[in-house]
């Protein structure tokens, strides 16, 4: 039996890619999608396209009419926790690719879906690459003992840092070695231009968080040791493609635990 799928913003960036390639396959069915701006329409024709057959409602409260095993959730910052809840407590399972929640917003969600005895995983990247850099330097942390991460976005980006960003930070904190450098409570002149901090004392992650023209996504990881640095990083580009393959695993995953999960990386082993 197909696993069915309520896809939450249906019709923005990465729904748009993600609804095709849902309908091509064989083992996945969209059920319905939400789209506040396309209530009542049809998802094809909502995405510019042939009519598809799939209703779209405004909210996710609306769609848990419609028989469903789990939603995906590529919406905003101030609605996506709700959302999960939501999806949560009628027992679906979750996949997140939308930023803006931390540690705090997923053990939440994490005390829910294993009251409910369902699966949530959340990325704050489902690309190949993203997960990669996030590999290596959990792996580089081991060896070095300074890091500091930078995050790259557009200027209208409402959240800081990404979630991708926010995710590797938040897991760094936990593994890394303790930092040589010079407290920010020691700093003179202005504390804030040292970025903002993830974890507490000396292993801490400082993030610093650039919103330019001309970048979509990206985070850089710096080490620093005596006389030599390690620099990886990931750059996204202007496509929803990336993130279509990575997404469409957690989906066929996520009914396969109970609790929450962070990061595509716990599914590639």
């Amino acid at each position: 039996m197909a696993i069915r799928i309520i896809l939450a913003g249906a019709t923005g960036w990465v729904g748009r890619a993600l609804a095709p390639a849902i309908a091509a396959a064989p083992d996945l069915e969209l059920v319905a999608g939400i789209a506040r701006s396309h209530a009542g329409a049809d998802l094809g024709i909502a995405q510019g396209g042939a009519a598809s057959g799939v209703p779209v409602f405004a909210s996710v409260a609306e769609a848990l009419d419609v028989p469903a095993d789990v939603l995906i959730d590529y919406t905003k910052p101030g609605v996506v926790k709700a959302n999960a809840r939501a999806a949560l407590e009628a027992r679906l399972a979750v996949v997140i690719g939308t930023s803006g929640l931390g540690a705090e917003d997923y053990a939440e969600l994490d005390e829910v879906a294993r009251t409910k005895g369902v699966g949530l995983l959340a990325a704050g990247n489902f690309s190949i690459t993203a997960t990669l850099l996030k590999r290596f330097t959990l792996e580089a942390a081991k060896y070095v003992a300074d890091v500091e991460l930078i995050d790259y976005a557009s200027p209208g980006k409402i959240d800081a840092p990404s979630g991708t960003g926010r995710e590797l930070a938040e897991t760094l904190a936990g593994i890394r070695q303790p930092a040589t450098s010079r407290p920010v409570s020691e700093v003179v002149g202005v504390a804030a231009t040292r970025g903002g901090a993830f974890g507490e004392g000396a292993r801490e992650v400082r993030v610093h968080a650039l919103r330019l023209p001309s970048f979509v996504l990206g985070v850089e990881a710096i080490f620093g040791a005596p006389d030599e640095r390690l620099t990886l990083r990931h750059d996204a580009g202007s496509s929803a493609a990336p993130y279509v393959a990575g997404t469409l695993l957690a989906a066929r995953r996520v009914q396969g635990w109970v609790g929450v999960k962070r990061g595509l990386d716990t599914l590639l082993d």
